[in-house]
């Protein structure tokens, strides 16, 4: 396993500042900069962008309402859940204001409608046919400074079919620093893995902020097979180099054969036992949104990571689910994307929705990630005295026709 020379953190060029602000603006856990941010864009506006997206063929028609982050975290990824795939949706973008959505007046004329907001307009939000999720989650692992113990968290299959492959394909960690080595990484690993992965909806922190924001203050890891590099990972270290956080990776040219080798995990079991062995007490898989339908979420469960709520402004955000009409293909989206929501005590939960004809989908596993509990919920119940059949009749929104960026 490679080694790593603890670095000296020294100051971007003056021309690297406004980057630096920026990203510290959208995912530092200072104080000054998450609740600043959290007042300016969740307590302060009283109109935000509101679009609304259908394909038509009888699938479910959803919109989101709330801050811009919505439009490239959870509208599409709703819209990719709700299919089918290859057809663009039409997204019809309005502003809407935050009294209409707490009264519920002139709102989207849609089957689903996702409100996202601060935790306090949250509570006053409608309770029928609703759920209260959190905005977006994070996946910590604890770590122990014997790579033994660590290993023991991932499962037993997961371990086993690691050891062979890594016999069997010598696979390596590396590590390294240059800028040739991070823009090796970020144009032949992570660009084209995040394409073949979202396409056209693919996100990406830009170029130069993830050398200057990231790189400058972090790791690039490498796993090699039989020498050659096939898959990396760039982490950013947190406050005392306690936390490491991964946050791009990719396999080499984002090629299918190394998906199907198994190396993406390697990539992070490596990593968890070279923190490790370095005292670091927490590996932050980074965040994912709230339901278990999510591939991301399935595939780091195996790591059994606990499930956190991100020290970020999105700490304070909430994502506010409604059913607005009742149909069988609402009730197919719903079953077959359980979701993770806030509980009584304000915890958080595993939930499933089913009824007579549709069976819970318990296959999107919970186990092993820290939530409190699973929940159960009946269709019938949850969505009693509803409109029935597809959204939209009689029922207006002021907006435009346009493909809409959350930039």
């Amino acid at each position: 396993m490679g080694t790593s020379r603890r670095r000296r953190w020294r100051p971007p060029p003056l021309n690297a500042w406004p980057l630096e602000f920026r990203f510290a603006w959208g995912t530092s856990p200072n104080p000054l900069f998450a609740r600043t941010r959290h007042w300016l864009r969740g307590e302060l506006p009283r109109r935000f962008p509101c679009v609304a997206s259908s394909v038509g063929g009888g699938a479910p028609s959803l919109a989101y309402a709330g801050p811009v982050e919505g439009l490239s975290h959870v509208l599409p990824f709703l819209e990719e859940r709700r299919g089918p795939a290859g057809r663009t949706p039409l997204r019809v973008a309005g502003r809407i204001r935050w009294t209409s959505l707490a009264a519920r007046r002139n709102l989207p004329p849609v089957d689903l409608l996702a409100v996202g907001c601060t935790a306090r307009r949250a509570a006053r939000l409608p309770t029928r046919a609703s759920l209260v999720l959190p905005f977006r989650l994070h996946l910590v692992v604890p770590l122990a400074p014997d790579p033994a113990v660590v290993r023991q968290r991932v499962s037993r299959k997961d371990r086993q079919q690691f050891a062979r492959q890594q016999r069997a394909l010598d696979w390596r960690l590396e590590t390294a620093t240059t800028r040739a080595d991070f823009d090796d990484f970020y144009e032949r690993f992570h660009l084209p893995t995040m394409r073949r992965r979202h396409g056209e909806a693919t996100r990406s922190l830009d170029r130069e902020s993830a050398y200057h924001c990231v790189l400058s203050r972090g790791e690039l890891f490498f796993v090699t097979q039989r020498g050659e590099r096939v898959a990396g990972m760039l982490c950013r270290w947190g406050p005392g180099r306690r936390t490491l956080t991964l946050r791009l990776a990719g396999v080499l040219d984002g090629a299918e054969e190394h998906y199907r080798s198994g190396v993406l995990m390697a990539v992070y079991l490596l990593i968890q036992e070279w923190a490790a062995l370095r005292h670091v007490t927490s590996l932050d898989l980074s965040g994912c949104e709230p339901f278990l339908s999510k591939g991301i979420f399935q595939f780091k469960r195996k790591l059994h990571p606990v499930v956190t709520r991100p020290a970020d402004h999105f700490a304070g955000k909430r994502l506010w689910l409604q059913v607005q009409r009742d149909s069988p293909e609402v009730r197919d989206f719903l079953v077959a994307n359980p979701v993770i929501a806030e509980d009584d005590a304000g915890g958080l939960e595993a939930v499933y929705f089913f009824d007579r004809e549709r069976p819970a989908r318990l296959d999107y596993r919970w186990q092993g990630t820290g939530l409190s509990r699973r929940r159960l919920i009946e269709l019938d119940a949850f969505l009693a005295d509803l409109p029935a059949g597809a959204a939209g009749r009689g029922a207006r929104f002021t907006g435009s026709a346009s493909s809409v960026s959350a930039s």
